[in-house]
């Protein structure tokens, strides 16, 4: 006899309330394996992949892919001891039942009308049978195997009508198959890697095998959805005779700006603040209202810097990129200036110096602006530094950050001069005390020995919480990193 068991949304750490569903990785019907993923999650923090605790036959899935859903919410109940889910059916099979170690779990398992335990339903599996052994912590990367790959169950097989209740199918047997719950065919292999690139796709209607993509190999970018999406909407002008048979875009309107001819005169776009977005929005909200900040900045030559790395480079080494080297100057100035690696307990109106420098560095990303956190930064070396950054780096790309990557900083290095800007006045990312900004290096007139020269200059920034300390201590910091940047031989002193 089949047990069904309900699967919730479970608690994704980090004070995490919802998350939105982005895409389903099973369907009703499928048979599933302890720790299988069988739905991709976008939080504030990072795109996970959630799998199930239990094994069985999914019996039905609840919220569509866009929907956002609360912590503890159901995802889909499983039919655990049975393949088919009727009565009377045979058990599951061990392949598909039973998790690394062997284990059974649906034995001490709540059904689907158990309240969750402490919110969260599902986040650690159920017991085990003889062997005891549970699924661990429901977030890939943190469960006790790898996941199996998603297969299709054999023999009779149940089709979800319009009420959602599962109806065996006997073989044999001809029933017409409801085409309103239809699943809809794969897209087949298409060079897409961010599963937000196929969401985006799904709204718009934009078939991603008809494009072509703008990055690496042919790799589908965010920018080339959007693209297509607003060339499918962009109004089209009557044909003029005598002129090239091709159709002659209609002109914006007066006063439109450029890229939005797909929206119709005075009509308003809404976006929805929510996911990354949403809490960037909150972040920077609470640290404006909370946090009385100030910001000093100056001009540096790094022309000597530059110099540096590049016979670093050359001597055979690990490579070491220009933000590792940065990091090395910020971890060396903080242990000189302590208050600014800090926060401010609020409730205890104290100032809290940190023991370690764990450094967050803003990436810009398809989902937004990321702030990845590199561990205990003041104990690794610049080549250390560089393949830590690296990493995180691509993971942001590929959305694979977990939420314990992008928590937990204790100082920000902001590089916006990749966007070929001079200079900012960051925003503090609280609760952190600082950040510093790095503006674009470019050559510039530099007073270099008493005469003027072609230098390669940078504008550093710092913006800090008034509150933790003074413009005096605030210049010190800066004017320390300054000094690293123009004569790196400073940072000797500090290994």
């Amino acid at each position: 006899m089949a047990q069904v068991l309900e699967f919730r949304l479970p608690d994704l750490g980090e004070g995490l309330t919802e998350a939105e569903i982005v895409r389903w990785l099973v369907s009703v019907g499928d048979v599933v394996a302890v720790d299988q993923p069988v739905v991709e999650v976008e939080t504030a923090k990072a795109m996970v992949e959630v799998p199930c605790p239990y094994g069985g036959v999914v019996t039905a899935r609840f919220g569509e892919e866009g929907t956002e859903l609360p912590v503890g919410a159901p995802l889909l109940t499983v039919a655990v001891g049975a393949v088919d889910g009727g009565p009377g059916a045979g058990p599951v099979p061990d392949a598909e039942a039973r998790g690394p170690g062997g284990g059974h779990r649906a034995a001490g398992s709540r059904t689907s009308g158990d309240a969750p335990s402490g919110g969260t339903g599902g986040s650690a599996g159920a017991a085990g049978g003889a062997s005891g052994e549970t699924s661990g912590n429901v977030l890939v990367g943190y469960g006790t195997g790898a996941p199996v790959a998603r297969r299709r169950r054999v023999g009779p097989r149940s089709v979800r009508p319009a009420s959602g209740t599962p109806v065996l199918r006997e073989p044999g047997v001809v029933t017409p198959e409801p085409a309103a719950v239809r699943e809809p065919a794969p897209e087949g292999p298409v060079p897409v890697i961010s599963p937000l690139v196929r969401k985006l796709a799904r709204q718009g209607g934009v078939d991603l095998r008809q494009l072509t993509g703008s990055g690496p190999e042919g790799l589908i970018l965010r920018a080339d959805v959007e693209r297509a999406v607003q060339a499918a909407a962009a109004p089209v002008a009557p044909m003029v005779p005598g002129t090239a048979s091709a159709p002659v875009p209609a002109p914006a309107a007066a006063g439109e700006p450029a890229g939005r001819t797909g929206q119709a005169a005075g009509q308003e776009i809404r976006i929805p603040l929510r996911g990354v977005r949403g809490a960037v929005a909150d972040k920077l909200s609470r640290s404006r209202s909370e946090i009385p900040d100030a910001t000093c900045w100056v001009d540096a030559d790094a022309t000597e810097l530059m110099a540096a790395r590049t016979a670093m480079n050359a001597a055979g080494a690990p490579k070491v990129s220009l933000l590792a080297l940065l990091a090395r100057i910020c971890t060396a100035a903080l242990a000189r200036h302590p208050e600014l690696n800090s926060r401010v307990d609020t409730e205890r109106r104290e100032v809290v110096l940190l023991p370690e420098v764990h450094l967050g560095f803003a990436a810009q990303t398809e989902r937004g602006l990321v702030v990845p956190v590199v561990r205990a930064a003041h104990r690794r070396t610049a080549e250390s530094l560089t393949e830590e950054f690296a990493r995180l780096t691509d993971a942001a790309r590929r959305s694979a950050l977990t939420p314990a990557e992008l928590t937990g900083g204790t100082f920000t290095l902001n590089n916006y001069g990749v966007f070929g800007v001079d200079g900012s006045t960051p925003i503090v990312n609280h609760p952190e005390a600082a950040m510093l900004g790095v503006g674009r290096i470019v050559p510039k007139p530099w007073v270099h020995r008493g005469e003027l020269a072609v230098r390669q200059v940078v504008q550093l920034s710092l913006t800090f919480d008034h509150r933790v300390c003074d413009g005096g201590t605030a210049g010190g910091f800066l004017r320390y990193v300054a000094d690293c940047v123009e004569q790196p031989a400073l940072l000797l002193r500090t290994l």
